[in-house]
């Protein structure tokens, strides 16, 4: 896999267990704030899952869309496209009912400086769009940062773990948790909250970012030294599929792989690919940011693709020159400043 059509198509390539879930539940599938990293596999995903299992059903994606050739994209895979500036309250009105909503509008990158526009979006907008949408399933895309950093021999934090938010990108996601799920309980709403980190994409993620790293030769901090990851592909099936799990009040999921990554052994495996050395400074902190999500494992089973097989393709991919998007996830960031 070397190519962004061959990344595509294994990106958006439909289980079973997916097609059969998506029989289960009526109406149409709206994704708000479709444009991001994930938002467009997501998308084509779920109209392969309902082409492929002859389903009646349409995805409606929903974004800005100020990249006009985005908007072409998702089109011509079969996704019905509406551009909207979600904090236009006429616009948000305006929009059509779907049975089915993902939630992904949010921000986070830039938060520092301009706190007021994150706020916006991840705490005001979640109850202007929850009361629209009071008769439709959501699942609420949130991040495993709301938890607190565990210690890195504890398994990571389950859904039982009290969220303890760094920084106000972390707070404010909990705030975007907090305001849906009020409306969950005002007006019996079924919500998921789908507590995701890290997904994995060939173009940018965190093992992108070591591999990267090691290949020219950088020396990687290793304060941050544990990380939790999956695949792009099995996140997005698992979104998907939490619309049978929606709830009145919300059902809280972890998505991400079941490792508690060594950053330092990733390094390590990369550089045995490169036939290069790994180099490093500072040593692994006691604590990090980690997930522990057996619950949606039990749930859908442990995710498709395996961790060594994300960190081969990825190796392949910046060996192959592949395309990548200048997005860094950060992951390293300890005192919630994004």
């Amino acid at each position: 896999m070397n190519t962004v059509e061959q990344l595509l198509a294994v990106l958006t390539r439909p289980t079973e267990e997916l097609i059969q879930d998506l029989a289960k539940i009526d109406g149409d599938i709206m994704l708000l704030g479709v444009g991001g990293k994930m938002g467009p596999t997501l998308a084509g995903l779920a109209v392969n899952a309902i082409r492929e299992g002859g389903l009646n059903k349409k995805v409606i994606g929903v974004s800005r869309f100020s990249n006009p050739e985005a908007r072409q994209e998702l089109a011509d895979v079969g996704v019905e496209t509406i551009s909207c500036d979600l904090l236009d309250d006429a616009a948000l009105q305006a929009l059509p009912h779907a049975d089915n909503m993902i939630y992904m509008a949010g921000n986070k990158f830039g938060t520092t400086g301009r706190e007021y526009f994150t706020w916006a979006m991840n705490a005001y907008l979640p109850g202007r769009v929850a009361e629209k949408y009071k008769d439709s399933r959501i699942v609420v895309f949130s991040s495993g940062n709301i938890y607190p950093f565990m210690p890195v021999r504890s398994g990571g934090a389950d859904e039982s773990v009290a969220p303890e938010p760094i920084g106000e990108y972390a707070q404010s996601t909990l705030g975007r948790e907090r305001i849906f799920e009020y409306h969950s309980h005002k007006n019996s709403t079924p919500m998921t909250m789908y507590r995701l980190n890290y997904a994995i994409d060939m173009r940018y993620g965190v093992l992108l970012e070591i591999a990267k790293a090691v290949n020219e030769g950088r020396a990687i901090d290793l304060t941050t030294g544990y990380a939790n990851v999956i695949w792009q592909g099995d996140a997005n099936s698992m979104a998907l599929r939490c619309l049978t799990l929606c709830s009145a009040p919300p059902t809280i999921m972890n998505i991400t792989g079941p490792e508690t990554l060594s950053i330092r052994w990733a390094a390590n495996q990369f550089a045995a690919r490169f036939g290069k050395e790994a180099v490093f400074e500072g040593a692994e902190a006691e604590v990090a940011l980690l997930n522990n999500a057996s619950k949606s494992h039990q749930a859908f089973g442990y995710p498709k693709v395996s961790l060594l097989q994300m960190i081969d393709w990825t190796a392949e991919w910046v060996q192959s020159g592949g395309s990548t998007w200048n997005k860094p996830t950060h992951f390293q960031e300890r005192k919630g400043k994004f």
